[in-house]
């Protein structure tokens, strides 16, 4: 027996097919080969069509198969792993309307800080364990007061990953878990929080109907099944966001968990079972892929948007024609410290832990004497770090623990720099484990398809690669140099 997970990313989508036994990959495939282009047509925008996230799906799922070489009958379920926050707008007959605000735009930060300031910190810290900020709700209230005619058009609204689950199943739904990413959600009356709402002016109808994560969202539908190649009738049993589905694959299911990833954006996600909110609301606070009423499981989010997107633009822009791994190998030739050279990795949006601003990446005490590009290449990986120090340190002082991270062994966590210095600024032990984006989605399938009885059985045969301890003799100088980089980033930002 099989199950294929999708991740619909804002770099590429991927595809992978699980054999259930012995959680074995069988195949896996993604497109582009390189990256999905972002469409920013003014500054703090971003924007991507979901047909072509669909139209990828459509090009690597029939390849998947035709090379993994097996009795497609046996594929049992589907899961979809997706870029998170994006807004997908249909019309009643499920076509779009416009492209996808998606998670790195900022459009709707001040709408979002409007909010806040009227709704009253209490309310969304306590009630929304959020503050609207520049989330999905935020940016549907920006459609509303900019483009009117889009928004009276509209018959629902989508997660990415709910839309890719249309597209297959011709049905709509959405999570609890997905609500509360777009800060939907009103966690004291479970349920959708019509105050924010009525703040925003905003229909309840839109909202897709709510469907537990790990359920059936659907069967694929018999037109799309033969266009995939696939067998009829296979359900969608399971949708999550990018970071909790990233949790999932990694086993972080239980508080005190940690969990992260280095792709585009780079995340540091814990669990909780009970909120100490930051007043500034600086990190996010979603239902995690198990939350229950009843036994209540937090994902706590520091988010960091210029991460992996910074090193591919270095790639693209300064480093033409390096491989990722020969750029880590330069970056290596290089002290910690980068002789003075700091890099401040905010130019993909607005930045969370910043409270919103949207300064774009800046670079400090670049000599024309001394630096060359390994210290561009080593300034870059350093700065991502302590960008990921100074998200920890939020969520340290809203009672998270941290004395291991877990992360699949993909992206910036390919690289030795960035695991070293992670690993002994943090204290923490780094575990990587072989999984992605879409291993999680198609374990997630399992589960809700009841192919898995429990999170225990899905995660079981899934080993460590590696562990990355604190490096002892570093530690002072990698301190110092995160110290110097905070002090420069309270003045610049």
């Amino acid at each position: 027996m099989y199950l294929l997970g999708l991740d619909i990313g804002s770099s590429s989508i991927k595809a992978s097919l699980l054999q259930v036994s012995d959680g074995a990959i069988i195949a896996q495939n993604f497109e582009p080969k390189n990256e999905m282009d972002i469409i920013a047509h003014r500054h703090g925008w971003a924007e991507q069509d979901p047909e072509l996230w669909w139209n990828y799906v459509k090009l690597i799922v029939p390849k998947l198969i035709i090379n993994a070489k097996i009795d497609k009958s046996l594929i049992a379920a589907i899961g979809i792993s997706y870029q998170m926050h994006g807004l997908v707008l249909v019309d009643k007959n499920k076509q779009v309307l416009r492209p996808s605000i998606i998670w790195c735009d900022s459009r709707a930060s001040e709408i979002g800080k409007e909010a806040f300031h009227n709704l009253g910190s209490d309310y969304c810290l306590e009630t929304l364990l959020n503050s609207p900020g520049n989330f999905t709700a935020s940016k549907l209230k920006w459609v509303k007061d900019n483009e009117p005619d889009v928004y009276e058009r509209i018959y629902k609204i989508m997660l990415p990953g709910d839309f890719i689950a249309m597209k297959l199943t011709n049905k709509i739904t959405s999570t609890v878990s997905g609500l509360s990413e777009g800060v939907f959600w009103d966690f004291k009356a479970n349920k959708i929080s019509k105050t924010l709402l009525s703040h925003y002016d905003l229909m309840e109808s839109l909202i897709p109907e709510i469907h537990d994560t790990f359920s059936s969202h659907g069967t694929i539908t018999n037109h799309i099944a033969n266009q995939l190649a696939l067998p009829h009738g296979i359900p969608v049993s399971y949708k999550s966001g990018d970071q909790p589905n990233n949790a999932l694959s990694l086993n972080v299911l239980k508080p005190g968990e940690v969990a992260a990833t280095a792709g585009t954006s780079g995340v540091i996600y814990g669990v909780v079972d009970d909120i100490k909110p930051d007043l500034s609301s600086r990190v996010n606070v979603f239902a995690h892929v198990n939350h229950k009423v009843e036994q209540p499981r937090y994902g706590v989010l520091a988010c960091i948007n210029g991460t992996g997107i910074l090193n591919a633009w270095i790639r693209k822009n300064i480093t033409r024609g390096l491989s990722y791994s020969e750029m880590n190998a330069l970056a290596e030739t290089v002290e910690v410290g980068s002789n003075g050279l700091m890099v401040f990795p905010f130019g993909n949006g607005a930045e969370r832990i910043l409270e919103d601003a949207n300064n774009g990446c800046t670079w400090k005490h670049l000599n024309f004497n001394i630096h060359n590009k390994a210290h561009l290449l080593r300034a870059a990986q350093e700065g991502i770090v302590f960008s990921f120090q100074y998200g920890i340190n939020i969520m340290k002082s809203m009672g998270l623990k941290l004395d291991v991270i877990k992360a699949g062994n993909n992206n910036m966590f390919q690289s030795r720099i960035f695991k070293e210095t992670l690993a002994t600024l943090s204290g923490a032990q780094i575990e990587i484990y072989d999984t992605d984006g879409a291993i999680g989605a198609a374990i997630g399938s399992g589960l809700g398809a009841g192919v898995y009885k429990s999170y225990d059985e899905a995660i079981s045969r899934f080993k460590k690669l590696e562990t990355i301890q604190p490096i002892k003799a570093m530690q002072s100088k990698i301190k110092e140099a995160y110290r110097n980089w905070e002090k420069e980033l309270k003045k610049t930002y």
